[in-house]
């Protein structure tokens, strides 16, 4: 999934882009690089994309990062739940290119 998504995002006109392996993994990345938008699962190890969230708004340097959360998880709690944290757009898996071009357009603004 990751890879289709990196994939989208690069034909989207975004190529500089990084993948993670867990929360954990970006967090670092993200902490050591030079990053626009943080793209993140709600579901990964080590560290689930609700926890990075809560550890990038931590960061002052981020917290006018714009941060996607791209999840199977689909209830209105979680959703309201991952706004509260500072997600700026919520995506549910499937979906498509044209979907997830227009979330990226309508957070990055």
């Amino acid at each position: 999934m990751r890879r289709i998504l990196v994939n989208t995002v690069v034909k989207a006109g975004y190529p500089d882009c990084a993948e993670a392996e867990d929360g954990k993994d970006a967090l670092a990345k993200l902490m050591a690089g030079d990053y626009d938008l943080l793209m993140t699962d709600w579901n990964m190890p080590n560290m689930n994309g609700l926890e990075l969230t809560e550890a990038v708004r931590e960061d002052a340097s981020f917290k006018d990062m714009p941060i996607l959360m791209v999840t199977t998880r689909n209830m209105k709690e979680d959703i309201v739940n991952a706004i509260k944290q500072g997600v700026n757009g919520y995506i549910v898996k499937p979906f498509d290119a044209k979907t997830l071009n227009a979330k990226i357009d309508e957070i990055m603004g």
